[in-house]
This record gives structure tokens, C-alpha cells and sequence, in this order.
């Protein structure tokens, strides 16, 4: 099952060149520990636009999305902590990524193989985005998150313009379902070992 991290993880192609002024904060820079301190926390996936059919697949269905960045900058990796709402459920997984400094990317084995994203920063520090096959015209995408359940209309307005950039529609977009979120914990519990179904902090 794809992790909600992963569902902008899929490109080793370098970012699109930048078209226009609105264009050009997509572009990945070097990630240094000022970025990971930005990073390490909660967020809350909010919308994707996938061309890539196993990754369209699966971010169809996620209903709504959670995760903790914890941040080990002495080996370059990142402890992810998801919490997935699918089908009603709630579902616990545990991973991490690696960190690629000096081209800006997260990067994960899976689906048979390592998967490389492209981290997006804008002038907010409570969004971000992951960009992958960027000039892959049927596999490019983007996935977009905030520190709140919510993003605002000025953050919803960067991720449009963001999508227009890359060639793609706001049509294809695919939005976390609002209702669906259950704010399960107010501070990381003690985390399971490995993937868990709990059914007692979910909400129907």
C-alpha cells in the first residue's frame, strides 16, 4: 500500500524549468538543516494530481491523511509516521526516507524499486509540495500539504497555480475528503512496530 509520503515520490527526472513568475518557486534547492527543521513535524496531505496509474490508483483511495516527520540529520533520514483514512479505516505505517541534500530529493524503495521526489518549497513555511516526473507528460504529478486539516484559499491558489505550471489540469486534482478527518492524537503516542489496524481512533 502506498504511504501518503509516497504518493509524490516517483521521479529521478530534474524539476521543469520555470515558465513564468509564478512558475519559478518550483524548483528543487539543496536541502540543508535549516530545511529539515521546517520539515520535522505534523502534516496533513490535502490534494494530488497523479498521472503515474499506480499512484492515481491509490490516491484514490485515501480519504484523508496524517503523518509526523522525525528528522535523524546525522544519517540523512527521515522517520515517517502515517495515520491513512481508507474505506473507513484507519490505518498505522512506519517508514523512512532517505535524504538527498545536495538535489533536493526524498527518496524511498518501493514498488521494486528506489523512488526519488523533488521537495518544493514556497514562501509559506506551513506548506509544501513534492513534484515528480515533472517532463514526463503521462507519469507527472504533484502532492500538496499543510500543518492544518484546512489549507486556506491563498494555499489553495499556490497549489492551482503550481498544477497550471506543470502542464497538468486542476480537473485532475484529488482532494482529502474534510469530513474524514480524526484528529487522533494531540501529541505523538508511543508508535507500534509495524503496520496496525485501530479501529478504536477511528470515526465513522
Amino acid at each position: 500500500m502506498a504511504l501518503s509520503w509516497a504518493l509524490a515520490v516517483l521521479s529521478l527526472l530534474p524539476l521543469l524549468e520555470a515558465q513564468s513568475p509564478e512558475c519559478a518557486n518550483l524548483t528543487a534547492a539543496p536541502i540543508t538543516n535549516a530545511t529539515l527543521d521546517q520539515l520535522s513535524g505534523k502534516w496533513f496531505y490535502i490534494a494530488s494530481a497523479f498521472r503515474y496509474p499506480e499512484f492515481n490508483e491509490s490516491s484514490r483511495t485515501i480519504q484523508a491523511a496524517f503523518f509526523y516527520f522525525d528528522i535523524n540529520y546525522t544519517e540523512d533520514k527521515i522517520l515517517v509516521r502515517d495515520y491513512l483514512t481508507i474505506g473507513n479505516q484507519c490505518i498505522y505505517n512506519s517508514s523512512y526516507l532517505n535524504v538527498q541534500r545536495e538535489n533536493g530529493s526524498l527518496s524511498k524503495h518501493e514498488f521494486g524499486k528506489e523512488q526519488f521526489g523533488y521537495l518544493l518549497l514556497t514562501k509559506d513555511p506551513t506548506t509544501f509540495m513534492l513534484a515528480f516526473f515533472p517532463k514526463d507528460e503521462q507519469n507527472m504529478g504533484l502532492s500538496f500539504y499543510t500543518d492544518k486539516p484546512q489549507a486556506t484559499q491563498e494555499q489553495m491558489r499556490e497549489f492551482h497555480e503550481a498544477i497550471m505550471c506543470m502542464g497538468m489540469q486542476k480537473s485532475e486534482i484529488l482532494y482529502s475528503d474534510e469530513k474524514q478527518w480524526v484528529l487522533w492524537f494531540s501529541a505523538p503516542p508511543k508508535w507500534p512496530q509495524a503496520q496496525d489496524y485501530h479501529p478504536d481512533f477511528c470515526c465513522n
